[in-house]
């Protein structure tokens, strides 16, 4: 490296064990972060970097390549590969590249197997150039151009990997920095972190233990699943190795590419930090979903309706499971039970069993068997005491609803009739909790019976003079203060035989579907006549108040409460995902789900990136995507993150977590799922769906999850 250590002189050439090269600013950040890594020991290929103060001469230079440049260019590249008898590859080094903020992973161009001078030279050019390309998409929108970031090129010997890929130092998907996640593929990497292909998967732990294998463990592996690995044991380790090393040289997790030579040889190809990383699930809380819930509140709740059927579900449920001793007193005080989470109700899945909890003595545990025996004689005198109280109740909910009329009601009456319609709901949930619970399922659903009822009615009737006709109908629809009411598509239904009664905890469910309605006119009765007063802006914006706040105003007891801030967040809430299937809350709100990633139809890779809904765009050069959209793909190009600002989701057919496009999706918060082998077919333009970029989830959103 004689003539390189002599071209330093000039300011153009130095080489990577230099000193100066761990200056960002004379090599640009990829070349530094090689620099000092190779200072510390780690396994850095040999090369030299052609400085920033050479991009800059060439462009002061009208971008060309002038004698002074070529000069020490050229005498570098002779010394460094003999001559020629080594072939290199140049790669970017810009200043503004692999740094905390942004890795701009993919953004600039590299050359591979270059094995003669003017190749050599022209590799150069073709690296500055992307410069040019990066700096006029970023000015894109603005009326001033934009001047390239300076940049250096890093320039080491070629080699030919048996196996390569990227590491990241803490789960980029979970945000868990007690793993190491690696993506592995045959060859070089340059496929996999253009997102060509599909990589394997693995996750370990900081001391080397393999944990999974593209998301499935490696005790549930079958063994010859063992053989297609392309990571053996020992590679495991030399990379867990390698990221806690990289780790303690930066201070912070890396974003490593890495290569085995054929002689089994570890080398770094590049270490930059790790942007962008998901919120740490909590240790501790329950597991939430919308479980059996999200059927009967499907859409995001107001504050009223919140107050009207969402707190007396929670108290009825919170009694039945009292009354029947079913779960242990401390578990169900430290419960949500029912809650909501951005306007959406979701159940404590471990405490309705949806999701399976372990003692942490085992099967060695005695207390639930004691708590069981405690309850029996309890549950077997109320199962028998249970018919009859279900039907005083519902006896006495339907005289009580048949009373009730509320355009004749006064202002007083109406509050009174939702203060009652409060408790009636809490006292039809306590004791469809325990019929649910303890009585046999027997006979038909309030659904079916509805079903049976539409399809043998004449078409054109109006919704509400269904309705009217035929309460029973209004099991098929949700309910809904600011919507209007609109029954669902239902075609004929064959009405060969009669249906069986319904069962208690039918007639129940039922009835408190009955009751949210009533609720529902009540409401809107009374945001008819605040309107008149001028004490609301539209009758709906009822929904907005607590029930608290309702009755104040009605009193003039205070002014009218701001609901501009309430209105903004109800119209954003209206266009967020559906909630996970299963997710734990962050201590900042943030949702964070809690189930495994799968795989099979509709799951895919996830690469992060929260959630999001949009259409489906599936982008090319004519048609690109607007904000908002989902953009479906064969294959993460480099070309598409000029795209990926504003997008609502991307979905690619191939690709890996840890491939260039998928670490810039992250740094724009862009919900990203990969190796959704038939993305492009299964999901048309134009079609809404949900991209989960933590489970991997893809699909397209039901009629009734639509904002």
């Amino acid at each position: 490296m004689a003539v390189v250590s002599g071209a330093l002189q000039v300011g153009y050439v130095c080489a990577l064990e230099d000193v100066e090269a761990g200056d960002a600013r004379l090599t640009g950040s990829k070349a530094a972060s090689l620099a000092t890594t190779r200072a510390s020991g780690l396994p850095v290929i040999p090369g030299f970097v052609v400085t920033t103060a050479a991009h800059e001469e060439y462009v002061a230079a009208g971008r060309s390549l002038t004698p002074t440049l070529t000069g020490p260019l050229e005498r570098a590249w002779a010394d460094f590969t003999e001559q020629g008898k080594l072939p290199v590859v140049v790669r970017s080094s810009s200043t503004v590249e692999d740094v905390s903020a942004s890795s701009m992973a993919g953004r600039f161009r590299s050359v591979l197997d270059v094995r003669d001078r003017e190749s050599f030279l022209a590799a150069v050019r073709t690296v500055w150039a992307s410069a040019d390309e990066v700096a006029r998409d970023s000015a894109q929108g603005t009326a001033q151009a934009s001047a390239p970031s300076p940049m250096g090129v890093l320039v080491q010997r070629h080699l030919r990997p048996d196996r390569s890929g990227v590491m990241f130092g803490v789960d980029p998907v979970t945000g868990d920095r007690s793993t190491i996640v690696v993506d592995a593929v045959s060859g070089g990497p340059d496929k996999l972190v253009s997102g060509q292909v599909t990589a394997q998967h693995y996750v370990l732990t900081r001391r080397g233990r393999l944990l999974t294998i593209d998301h499935e463990s490696v005790y549930r592996l079958r063994p010859q699943r063992h053989h297609h690995r392309l990571l053996k044991p020992r590679d495991v380790l030399a990379l867990a190795a390698l990221a806690r090393k990289t780790q303690r040289v930066f201070g912070m997790p890396q974003d490593v590419e890495w290569a085995i030579a054929e002689d089994g040889r570890l080398w770094l190809l590049q270490s930059r930090p790790v942007t962008a990383t998901a919120a740490t699930a909590p240790t501790s809380g329950p597991v939430l979903g919308p479980g059996p819930l999200g059927e009967t509140f499907p859409d995001p709740l107001g504050e009223l309706e919140i107050d009207l059927w969402v707190r007396p579900l929670r108290e009825g449920v919170m009694e039945a499971m009292k009354e029947t001793g079913a779960v242990a007193a401390g578990r169900l005080a430290r419960s949500p039970v029912v809650t909501t989470v951005h306007g959406r109700v979701a159940a404590d899945l471990e405490l309705f069993g949806y999701v399976r909890t372990h003692s942490p003595l085992g099967p060695l545990d005695p207390r639930p068997a004691v708590r069981q025996l405690s309850v029996a004689w309890h549950t077997g005198s109320l199962r028998g005491q249970l018919p009859s109280r279900v039907a005083g109740l519902v006896a006495e909910t339907d005289r009580w609803l048949a009373g009730i009329v509320p355009s004749s009601a006064s202002e007083a009456e109406l509050v009174a009739v939702l203060t009652r319609a409060v408790e009636t709901l809490r006292r039809l949930h306590h004791n469809e909790a325990l019929a649910g619970t303890l009585l046999p399922p027997a006979g038909p659903t309030a659904a079916a019976l509805a079903l049976r009822v539409v399809g043998s009615e004449d078409p054109y009737l109006p919704d509400d003079e269904l309705v009217r006709l035929h309460p029973v109908i209004l099991s098929l629809v949700p309910p809904s203060i600011e919507e209007q009411l609109e029954l669902p598509p239902v075609t004929a239904v064959a009405a060969d035989k009669p249906l069986e009664p319904l069962a208690e905890r039918e007639q129940l469910r039922l009835r408190a579907r009955w009751v949210q309605e009533l609720t529902v006119r009540v409401a809107a009765e009374l945001g008819r006549r605040l309107k008149q007063r001028g004490l609301l802006d539209h009758h709906t914006d009822v929904g907005l108040l607590h029930l608290d706040e309702l009755a104040a105003l009605l009193d003039a007891a205070s002014p009218p409460p701001v609901l501009a801030e309430r209105r903004t967040t109800e119209v954003r809430v209206a266009f967020t995902p559906p909630l996970p299937a299963q997710f734990r809350l962050a201590d900042s709100d943030e949702i964070v789900p809690a189930g495994r990633p799968r795989t099979g139809p509709g799951f895919g890779t996830p690469a992060g990136g929260g959630r999001g809904v949009g259409p489906v765009c599936q982008g090319t050069v004519r048609r690109p995507p607007s904000p908002g959209d989902v953009l479906v793909v064969r294959t993460l190009e480099p070309g598409l993150a000029g795209w990926l600002p504003g997008l609502a989701g991307l979905v690619a057919e191939t690709g890996a977590s840890l491939s260039h496009l998928a670490i810039l999706a992250r740094e724009y918060g862009v919900p990203t799922v990969v190796a959704v082998h038939d993305a492009l077919s299964r999901f048309a333009p134009g079609e809404r769906v949900l991209v989960d970029g933590a489970t991997g989830e893809v699909r397209a959103l039901g009629r009734e999850e639509e904002p």
